[in-house]
């Protein structure tokens, strides 16, 4: 007996809209193996559909007051708390992380709604009265236009969440593309914006593949991309996107490293890289891949780190009890199977091997067991690469000098993290070190909503971090006024309270 799959569709001017035909992807869920869904890629129909409504729906919204715009976002953020379940079940479904991981996904999405929230302070500007006789002077920022943002499958709900609350809140309209991978969250997104009171063509969502992402980028009514995702098709889309005069901010790869001290608390620290390298089964962005062991501090931390890593409570992601799910797909899985495969070719000492895991029950599904290696050099393949996954990297140095010329040298820059109990050691490294993010006994410095999120180096392509008072300045361009009266105009008097009309 054959089984029908569901389509999901698109989410264009405000409605929901779902091909009967055409090109289509089946998504999986990671923790069985099996296709659930089958999500519809666009044509070059849809995305001329999905930039129509974006287009047409920009003037009026652009017009719309700040705080109008505003009490939307308000409402919206009450509508995701309510839904926040739904959303983490989605995630899980699609993506395979465990649901609490998930949970707090949503919560750091939500985070930039509530800071767009206060878009209207955010968007004054500054005045200067009487710069020369009967004139003043003062500048404006206001929207682009229609705005589109391609985000990755590791983060289906916060990552388009660093970028439309706030491309919205600015007055822009906005397309997003989420990945084929785990496409369904994205339309919740879309359906709690329409019931927050957001208005049709303001928001749409459009699934696809690469052709979706070459149409947004050669689209001349497309005036910024966001985009978040590896490093090669961050410089792609950052150099196409530029070429055709667009605003463009692409956050790509990284290879986070945390620097251990000799007189770092060795609990306080298994504890952080347990979390930062294992949770999210290593598929984030800022995840620790590699720990610089400084002076004698390595073997007690890998004696320490190698039963934690064995014991990892590895389930489906509706476990609560789950550390770690499955990777998103099988591919996935087995490019970091070669990945570790590498490591122990090139001499580095596997001390545990996750790749023989098998969770019962779900021996269709995409698990492997955590991995930790020792003794990796720089010039190995699982140092140089971003792996993606659940395997973490020992290297050993001399002295913090040695581990500062270490992370700078690598192409990476988006976050590092150091441990220890001396400040001028944490202040040294944090004024020396060539990356964009430092933790200073935090293993993952996730900039807070009202901060900015980027790295440098090849982490980072464009001039604007994400999120915070840099989105601001991506989404909008600032306009200078000077003006002069030469005459006062009388309106008359009115006695009734003032109010927003």
């Amino acid at each position: 007996m054959t089984t029908t799959l569901p389509t999901i569709g698109h989410f264009i001017g405000g409605r929901h809209i779902t091909p009967s035909e055409g090109r289509a992807s089946e998504v999986f869920n990671p923790a069985i193996g099996v296709a659930t869904a089958r999500v519809a890629l666009a044509d070059d129909a849809a995305l001329e559909q999905a930039v129509g409504a974006a287009h047409a729906a920009f003037p009026a919204w652009a017009a719309t007051s700040p705080l109008r715009r505003a009490r939307i976002m308000f409402k919206y953020k009450e509508l995701l708390e309510k839904n926040a379940d739904r959303l983490a079940r989605l995630i899980t479904a699609e993506h395979g992380k465990v649901f609490t991981d998930a949970k707090g996904e949503v919560q750091r999405g939500i985070e930039v709604v509530e800071f767009a929230c206060g878009i209207p302070q955010l968007l004054k500007g500054e005045i200067t009265e009487q710069v020369a006789n009967g004139i003043d002077a003062w500048t404006v920022r206001q929207p682009l236009g229609v705005c589109a943002g391609i985000t990755p499958f590791n983060f289906p709900v916060m990552v388009p969440m660093w970028m439309f609350p706030m491309a919205l809140a600015c007055g822009n309209t906005f397309i997003l593309k989420p990945s084929e991978r785990d496409p369904s969250a994205a339309l919740l997104l879309a359906e709690l914006l329409q019931e927050a009171g957001l208005p049709d063509g303001v928001f749409n969502v459009l699934q696809g593949d690469k052709q979706a992402v070459d149409g947004l980028l050669r689209h001349p009514q497309v005036k910024a991309i966001s985009f978040v995702g590896s490093t090669p098709i961050a410089e792609y889309i950052y150099a196409t996107g530029s070429a055709r005069g667009k605003r463009v901010q692409a956050l790509g790869g990284a290879k986070n490293h945390m620097v251990v001290m000799p007189d770092a608390d060795l609990e306080q620290t298994v504890d952080a890289l347990m979390g930062a390298a294992y949770g999210s089964a290593g598929e984030r962005c800022m995840a620790i891949s590699v720990v610089v062991a400084v002076g004698g501090v390595a073997d007690r931390l890998v004696e320490a780190l190698a039963p934690r890593v064995r014991a990892l409570k590895i389930a489906e992601g509706s476990d609560l009890a789950a550390e770690m799910g499955p990777v998103v797909t099988r591919q996935h899985k087995d490019k970091i199977v070669d990945y570790i495969g590498q490591g122990v070719a090139a001499g580095a000492k596997l001390v545990v091997d996750g790749r023989g895991f098998v969770l019962p029950g779900h021996e269709q599904g995409y698990f492997l067991g955590g991995s930790l290696f020792d003794q990796v050099t720089p010039e190995m393949t699982v140092y140089r690469d971003e792996i993606f996954g659940p395997v973490l990297c020992v290297v050993r140095v001399a002295d913090l000098a040695a581990a500062i010329e270490l992370v700078n040298a690598h192409e990476y820059g988006n976050g590092t993290a150091i441990f220890t109990r001396d400040g001028n050691t944490a202040r040294e490294y944090g004024f020396r070190i060539e990356v964009g993010m430092v933790g200073i006994n935090v293993p993952i410095p996730v900039p807070m909503a009202f901060h900015s999120f980027g790295g440098w180096k090849r982490s980072l392509f464009g001039d604007h971090h994400a999120h915070g008072p840099e989105a601001v300045r991506f989404y909008t361009r600032q306009k200078a006024l000077t003006q002069r009266w030469p005459n006062s105009v009388a309106g008359g008097a009115e006695f009734a309270m003032p109010t927003l009309k």
